[in-house]
């Protein structure tokens, strides 16, 4: 059941906001951050009803930056306009699940041939110091944030700004989806491996491969995700 209000964090004191201008962050970016943030963390699940006034005062903006952040957010399709409730965090269905992880599929194979070509030795080694630090981890929190690290410094070695930029908007929408598939039974060894794999690809300098098997790494997870999806929708 969608919540009628979300359960929200301290607003941004005027320190922060003056900090983060300096840091040539604008209004409107803050505001965008914090709802992706809440979506991450999970105080602002899919289904929670986003009011422009109560947002503006719980973060300490104006109302205009605000407006700004959830029409950016729609475009990226994470807020939505439903007719009986108003500006919401989107809820997916079957479908939409489906056509996130074939894109993410599509790009992330794209990623890592591009990274088979273009990463350094060092970046190389960062990532297989990523996936080591996964045998020391059994929290499946912790486990995501690992994997989150993993494939974000993956998009970084592919040396493209516009790639990275649109699987940077598609890791937000990720987020959509809930717990990560490392919560399943037997999925964070599985995907260790996989990891391991795309990394002997991209030390090879084998972009083909590297495209293969990212793009069954993403395959496999999709399986994982549908299953619960179907699970949970049951």
């Amino acid at each position: 059941m969608a919540k009628s209000k979300s359960t929200l964090r301290p607003a941004v004191s005027d320190a922060d906001s003056n900090a983060a201008n300096d840091r040539g962050v604008s209004l409107s970016d803050q505001a965008y951050s914090y709802i992706v943030q809440s979506l991450e963390n999970g105080t602002m699940p899919p289904g929670t009803r986003l009011r422009e006034t109560e947002l503006a005062a719980d973060i300490g903006l104006s109302r205009t930056p605000v407006r700004e952040a959830l029409n950016r957010l729609m475009s990226e399709g994470l807020v939505t306009n439903d007719p009986k409730r108003g500006l919401i965090i989107t809820e997916l269905d079957q479908n939409m699940v489906g056509e996130l992880y074939e894109m993410r599929r599509v790009l992330e194979s794209t990623a890592a041939a591009l990274a088979a070509r273009h990463a350094t030795d060092v970046e190389i080694a960062v990532l297989r110091q990523i996936i080591d630090r996964d045998e020391t981890l059994n929290d499946p929190a912790a486990l995501s944030q690992n994997n989150r690290l993993f494939h974000q410094t993956l998009y970084q070695c592919a040396h493209n700004r516009y790639l990275l930029k649109t699987l940077q908007v598609l890791q937000n929408a990720m987020l959509l989806l809930g717990k990560s598939t490392l919560a399943e039974s037997g999925r964070p060894s599985t995907a260790r491996e996989e990891h391991q794999e795309i990394i002997g690809a991209l030390e090879q300098r084998n972009p083909d491969q590297a495209q293969a098997l990212a793009s069954r790494h993403i395959s496999e997870a999709y399986k994982v995700r549908l299953s619960r999806f179907l699970l949970d929708r049951n």
